[in-house]
This record gives C-alpha cells, structure tokens and sequence, in this order.
C-alpha cells in the first residue's frame, strides 16, 4: 500500500506540530521515520494509522482519498502495547477471529507466527503477565497473523533486550521481503534504521528534513 501526504497541518492548541507539505511511502518497502523527541514522529504515524482525525490536509492510501481509512488492511503496533488479559494464543488470534477466518486456517496461523517470534513457551501464558520484550513480540504476532499491507510500528524495539531485539527486527524483514507489504518503523535507533529501513525520513520540528 502506498500512502502519500499533501499539505498536511497538525495543531495543538494554537501550536504547529506538523507542517509537511508533500510525503510519499513508498509502497512494498520499509521506511523508517528518526528525528528527536518532540519532532511530531509518533503524531504522523497516528494520523497514517487513523487515530488522529484533527488535522488539516489529505492522506491518501494507495491513491485514494477517502473518508473510510482501509483499517482492515492496515494495523499499528504501539511502544506499549495493549494486550486482553487472557492467554497469549488467544491475542494473537484476535484479528482472525474477527475477521471470519475458517478455524483451520487461524490455527495454522496463529501457530506459524507463534513458531517463528519464538513464542512456543509462552502460548498458555496469561498476556498481561509478560515482560517487556515478550509483550512486544505477542504484540507483533498479533499484527502480522493477518498479513497487513501496512504495517505501522512505533518504537517497537524500545526499552526491551538484544535478543528480542534481533527476533524482532528478523520477523519484520521477512514479513516485509514475504509478503511484500508496506511498513512505517518510528524509531530513534539510527542503527536499527540503517539494518532494516529502505528509506529514512527525517522529521525536524513537524518537518520532512531531506
């Protein structure tokens, strides 16, 4: 999916946040969005995910301008992630389920991305009860058990350790080289973005610094 900004204008209060006047994704690729805190990172991907309606400007999504945003094809993993309070098996099958998916084929799903983010031990585990970097890579599968043609991630890899660190940036790739869909990485590690980013976007003060 390819998603393309035009004029956008994000205010808080009587304060400019985001001033960008064209900004293109580039679609199959992963772009990473660096800049220091306060810079309107997070804001910008919440306006793509469709969290923040208060701005001025259009976003399009694969060309298209549209009041509807394509939420069933796109989802947002956040730095603290969210979780039911109930088993990890059963969060990471939320989006089949609710999307109808046939019981096998969510089985056969749900236990592919389990295996591959290293999740085996922790399947029967209550969600709410997990580290930090476990919760992350729950949170992950749960995105991507679906398949999204955009996948939007926001400081996933903060604040965990190396190891989940390096399952995570692997899961991400292979998804991206598997599935060939979009993905939007707001990170503050320059080395995480120069391992796994395609394009860099740096963001200074609500503004695209190329």
């Amino acid at each position: 999916m390819k998603v393309s900004l035009n004029n956008i204008k994000k205010y808080y209060d009587e304060k400019l946040v985001l001033d960008i006047e064209l900004l293109e994704i580039e679609k199959g690729k992963i772009t990473g969005i660096i800049g220091p805190n306060g810079s309107g990172k997070s804001t910008l991907l919440h306006i793509i995910a469709g969290l923040d309606e208060e701005y001025l400007g259009e976003v399009f999504y694969d060309q298209e301008v549209t009041s509807k945003k394509p939420y069933d094809k796109m989802t947002l993993v956040s730095q603290k992630p969210y979780l039911f309070r109930r088993k990890v098996y059963d969060n990471i099958e939320y989006p089949l389920k609710v999307r109808n998916i046939n019981k096998a084929d969510m089985r056969k799903r749900v236990n592919k991305v389990i295996s591959r983010l290293e999740l085996e031990e922790l399947r029967e585990k209550k969600a709410h009860l997990l580290s930090g970097g476990e919760s992350q890579k729950v949170s992950l599968a749960r995105a991507l058990v679906f398949e999204p043609e955009l996948l939007l991630l926001d400081e996933p890899t903060s604040n965990i350790d190396p190891e989940s660190i390096k399952i995570l940036e692997r899961e991400i790739l292979r998804f991206n080289r598997e599935t060939e869909a979009t993905v939007i990485i707001v990170t503050h590690n320059l080395e995480q973005s120069d391992r796994i980013c395609d394009n860099v976007i740096y963001l200074e003060k609500g503004r695209v610094n190329y």
